[in-house]
């Protein structure tokens, strides 16, 4: 098992992943927009030794580059059983935080025998009410206009438990470089694949999959009312709120995180 593997999705588009550790069922972490896979380098360096870990960097993003296409969270879905299906991979478990929980969310409708068990962080079932559709495409035009520089600096200022600004600069400063190494294309077109994409509310109830909710305490981006809906609906499922931490609960207390998920893992015998 290695790092930056790289495979290919389709006859334009290569993508790059880890796969570290061992085990028969892989933990498979899906990150956010508009980060890339090394948001997860504390969890992928602690559950490696023991499980097998696999995070990878979703369709333009990271690199896993494609200027080509348009983007949807479908098309997201099927490039992670694309993944799976690659790696002889019958069932994983998968955790995603935020757009990586809609990804999640998407497969776990579309291809509930592919999935063991749910991590969703910091994240929500529902669609974009149709003024955060609009500014979304208001974004995209200012990108295109100004470049994403102004966005980045602005989306930033939403991500951190306030405090964390000040004390945790490194963790800033991770999240900052890696949207801007991302392109104008993959950001542009992932703010339209979430403005379009689709409510996953009404499906909650069919989820039997061991569930885990986690969401940061001071989460702006995705309230934890957010979450609490998820916990009700989904009928097998536990949630954690981390203190002190804001939508990027992952980076801001990274061993409470990893300790929900390992007890979670533990009561479920993962």
């Amino acid at each position: 098992m290695s790092k930056d593997i790289i495979g290919v999705l389709d006859s334009q588009t290569q993508f790059s992943f880890d796969d570290l550790g061992e085990g028969a069922v892989p933990i498979v972490f899906i990150h956010g927009f508009p980060f890339d896979k090394t948001m997860w380098e504390l969890q992928m360096n602690h559950f490696k030794a023991s499980h097998r870990v696999i995070a990878y960097d979703i369709r333009g993003f990271g690199k896993s580059f494609d200027d080509t296409h348009e983007l949807s969270i479908e098309l997201f879905a099927d490039d992670l059983i694309g993944l799976l299906d690659s790696l002889h991979i019958p069932k994983a478990i998968l955790c995603g935080l935020s757009m990586g929980g809609f990804i999640a969310l998407n497969v776990i409708n579309r291809f509930p025998d592919r999935v063991e068990a749910l991590i969703l962080c910091d994240t929500q079932c529902i669609s974009d009410p149709e003024e955060v559709k609009a500014a979304r495409y208001n974004t995209i035009s200012q990108i295109i206009k100004l470049g994403k520089g102004e966005f980045t600096e602005d989306f930033i200022g939403k991500l951190f438990y306030q405090d964390s600004y000040e004390t945790k600069k490194d963790k800033v400063e991770l999240i900052r470089s890696i949207i801007r190494s991302n392109s104008q294309h993959a950001i542009t077109r992932g703010l339209a694949a979430l403005a379009e994409r689709a409510e996953t509310c009404s499906t909650l109830s069919l989820i039997t999959a061991p569930t885990l909710v986690l969401c940061g305490h001071r989460d702006l981006i995705t309230p934890i009312a957010q979450s609490e809906l998820l916990h009700r609906q989904i009928k097998n499922s536990t949630m954690q709120v981390i203190e002190d931490a804001g939508h990027v609960s992952n980076l801001e207390q990274p061993e409470v995180f990893n300790n929900h998920i390992a007890d979670f893992l533990e009561a479920y015998q993962l």
